[in-house]
Parts: structure tokens; sequence; C-alpha cells
């Protein structure tokens, strides 16, 4: 595959709009069985070039507009309007709480904010005034309630113009520890993401992708919404993630394509084994943002009859940096996270050293290329240490490339468990736990140990409400794994802490386990 010229999202979106006008390309997934609202390519470039010019009346190109809100189609015509008028999104997580809503806006130092103003039973609406008063930045805050009266302010009809290498969008990455950097995002970028992506997968005209994944998050924003825009697919956008709705939409709307983390694709396993949909146009299941187990990849093509792929990245890199693709040739490409995407470049390092290893050794995956962000914003210091002076990206994560260029996972650097001496990485456990019928998700850390350093800590929760016999795990862990990573500690869960992308947040489990089983 070829790589694509250096565009911006604006031109991504005049391109599909003089291509195939006519194209569905957004859809309202509502939950209430009302009629949704429906865009086509000429329609989503018309809106937002009107979101642009509104925006243009109260901001200049270059200021920095924040969104907090759940996925809803204004967020859509707010980051293409923005995209146009040469502002940068700044995405917020509607899960942030008051403090850390305040850090990001004046962190980024917004100019503006647009807000849902109630988020489950959760005014955001109130909290954004408050906190705006102590924000000398932040001048104009618009309720997405108000979005007619926003819409009717009459901006310039010229636009102006954009650069590729222009910055679009600042996200804030989940961290576990300390305040979240905010990733500053190219144009260029966010658009080469998400076509190569898209191009990948084998996506194109006629394609319905169903999308669960929070807008705030480089998946939803970059890969889905930008990955059909440039590739002509429809984007149906439900309010967020559930199972029961998501199937519902596939059903409903004919869904070909799915980008979701693991846990939503078990969910959705799940809800269609208890209550079958018609969905035989779903053709493709595609995974990241969390090691994706083999045996999730096996109950994919058995139970649904789809394709499956699996991607890796993070929001640094816009996000995806590897990706398996469709009937892969790579005999197991399932263990895998795939080769890079083309205009990506990665090399694994040793983390001591920064010299790369030999096919199949392990060390830390770093990735360069016109994806890889700008900086971390008004941070150099994070930058530097993130970023070298080769322009190599050091993502934290350990793996290795095979003979085939292929990318394994082995965990984070953080992650790993070191028990008297020996290296443990978590995912190599978790994949043994997956192969147990009763275990619908499984979660591996370390805990301290006087003796050992570091003991192996399993937590899992039942598929379906069953039972689940820890001493059978147990017994398959030792038939798969040497004696010194088998879990010495065990606990059954209800349910995991998630971020809002649904990913398993680790560190709860472990300092939740510390707090209960005080030394």
């Amino acid at each position: 595959m070829d790589v694509p010229e250096p565009t911006t999202i604006g031109a991504a979106l005049d391109a599909a709009a003089r291509r195939d006008p006519a194209a569905p390309a957004l859809v309202e997934g509502r939950a209430d069985g009302r009629e949704p609202r429906r865009w086509t390519y000429a329609d989503l470039a018309d809106a937002s070039t009107r979101v642009a010019r509104a925006l243009l009346t109260s901001f200049s190109p270059g200021d920095r507009v924040a969104v907090w809100a759940t996925n809803r189609p204004e967020w859509v015509l707010l980051q293409m309007g923005a995209a146009l008028a040469g502002i940068v999104l700044v995405t917020v997580n509607p899960a942030y709480r008051d403090s850390e809503v305040a850090y990001v806006l004046r962190q980024s130092r917004a100019h503006g904010l647009f807000v849902e103003p109630t988020v489950r039973s959760r005014d955001l609406l109130a909290v954004a005034l408050g906190v705006a008063a102590d924000l000398p930045t932040l001048h104009t805050v618009v309720s997405l309630d108000d979005w007619p009266d926003f819409l009717g302010a009459a901006g310039p009809a010229d636009l102006p113009s954009v650069d590729p290498r222009e910055p679009a969008q600042i996200q804030y990455t989940s961290g576990t520890t300390g305040f979240p950097k905010g990733a500053l995002l190219s144009h260029g970028g966010l658009a080469l993401n998400g076509r190569v992506y898209a191009e990948t997968i084998g996506a194109g005209p006629g394609d319905v992708w169903v999308n669960p994944m929070p807008l705030f998050h480089t998946a939803g924003c970059g890969l889905v919404t930008l990955g059909a825009l440039q590739t002509g697919g429809c984007h149906v956008l439900p309010p967020g993630f559930d199972a029961d709705l998501m199937l519902d939409l596939f059903e409903r709307h004919r869904g070909t394509v799915l980008l979701s983390v693991p846990t939503m694709l078990i969910r959705m396993l799940d809800a269609q084994a208890a209550r079958p949909r018609g969905i035989g146009a779903w053709r493709l299941a595609t995974l990241g943002g969390a090691p994706v187990p083999t045996e999730l990849v096996r109950r994919a093509e058995r139970e649904l009859g789809v394709a499956v792929g699996i991607g890796f990245g993070q929001t640094e890199a816009s996000p995806y940096i590897t990706h398996t693709v469709p009937d892969d040739p790579h005999p197991a490409w399932s263990e895998t996270v795939g080769r890079p995407l083309p205009g990506v470049e990665v090399r694994v390092v040793d983390p001591g050293t920064g010299e790369a290893v030999p096919v199949g050794g392990s060390g830390e995956i770093c990735t360069r290329g016109r994806c890889v962000m700008l900086e971390y914003f008004d941070d150099d210091t994070a930058t530097a240490a993130a970023i070298d002076g080769d322009g190599w990206l050091h993502t934290g994560d350990v793996g290795s490339l095979d003979e085939h260029g292929y990318l394994r996972l082995s965990g984070r650097i953080t992650d790993l468990i070191i028990r008297g001496g020996e290296n443990i990485y978590p995912r190599e456990v978790e994949d043994v736990l997956y192969g147990h019928g009763a275990v619908a998700h499984a979660a591996v850390v370390g805990l301290p140990d006087e003796h050992w350093g570091e003991i192996v800590a399993a937590f899992v929760q039942p598929r379906d409400g069953r039972g689940i016999d820890v001493t059978e795990l147990e017994a398959l862990c030792r038939t798969a794994l040497a004696s010194y990573k088998v879990p010495r500690v065990w606990q059954v869960v209800d349910g995991f802490p998630q971020t809002a992308s649904g990913k398993i947040q680790k560190f709860v489990l472990r300092d939740d386990w510390m707090a209960a089983h005080p030394r």
C-alpha cells in the first residue's frame, strides 16, 4: 500500500463530499427507536462548514476549544468544523471529575468549551461554569442544548488555509499516576492513521461502521470517524457502549465493521448468545486498546462468523502503530498485533542502551513517522522523555518482532512482575486463563512479597454468572506455565474497574487488594 500524501482533516472531508456527495456519512445511533438524524457526505461537509464559520465568530485559528460530551453527532460536527477553521480541538473525557476537567482546561489554555449539560444525572454545565470562573483564558462556554443558537452566528465566508503539519487536537492520556499529559496531534498524523487503518482492514464504500468507542479518544474520533470518512463508509454513532444496543444497531443498519476493545466484544458475544439478532451483514471485528486473548478471536469467528483483526497503538501515535489484515497469511497472526502500518516505522530496543535488539528479542517498542505527536502540549520535559533525538517515540510497551516483521506484545514495562529475579509478563498468564470456558475476563498483577519481591495475583470474572473453581484454574496454569508464573493469589470478582475506553485499570485492583490486606 502506498503512503498517502499529507492532508488535513478538512481536506479529507471535502474530498469525500466531492467523491460521493449522496452517500450516507453519519447516522445517529438512537437507543429509543425513534428515527435517527442522518447526514450524507454533502450534508456533513455543509454542516461542518457552518460550524467552522460559527466558531470563527468567537475564536481565531490556532485557538484551543474543548468539547466535554458523550458520543453525539454534534461532537463529530464540532470536530470537522474546528478542523476547517484551523482551531485545535481539546477532547475531554465526560467521566472527568471537577478537578480533572479544570486541570485539562487550564493546562491546554482552552479559550472555549462546548459541554453536554447533563451526563448520567451529573450537571456538567454547572461544573463547567464553576471552573470557568478560575480560568482566565476560557472566555466562552456553550451548552450543546444551545447548538441551534450557536449555529446562528454569522461567521466569515472564507475559511483559513490549514497545513497538514499544524495541530488538530490535544488528547489527554489516561495516566495511572499524576496528571494526564496532553498529546498534541497533527492534521496529517490523524488523517493518515485513520486512512491507512481503514485501508489495511479492507474497508470501503458500502461499509457501515457501528462505533462504540468514545469520541474523546483517538480510536473513536480518529480511527473510525476518519477511517470511514476517507474510505466512503457510513458511521453509525450510538451514544455510548451498551452490548444490546450495539447488536440492535448492527441489525437495524446492517452494520459490517466494528472497532472495539476486547471487553466490549466479549459483552456483545454474551448478549448475542442470550438474545440472537439478525447480524449476518457483520463481516469484521477489529480489536485493540488492550491485550487480545487468542480464545476471544476463536470465539468471535465461531459464534459470530466474522473475521477478526488486531491492532496496537497509543494516543501519542495517533494512535495505531501496527495491525493484522483480514485472512492474514501469518500462521500465528492472532498471537501478534500485526505489522507496521504504511508510513509507520517500528523498532524494538533494549530499554537500558537504546540499541535495537535482534529478531525475536524482547525490548521496548518504539515508533517513528508522521503519525507521532508533535509534542506533549506545553511540557518540554515530558516530550523529551518520550521522543528521542532521532524522532523515535518510546511507547513504554514491551514486545518483539518476529522474522516476518510481525509484532508481539508482552505488556507494559510498568506491568512487569519480577518474582525472585524472574521476569513475568501478565499477558502470558491471562492468555492461559482465557482458555478456561468459565472465565469472562481476567487481569493479572504483581503484589509485593517480603520473600520473593513480588508474587503473581489473578483476578477473574465468571462468564454468565457461572461459578469458578479456582483449583481448576490453578491446575490449568500449571500445565501451561512454568511454576514461578502460576498465580499465588486468586480473587473472583463481579467486574473490573475500567477507563472510559474499556481498559482494565490494574493499578486499582492492586491498590484495592492491598488496602483490604494490610501487611
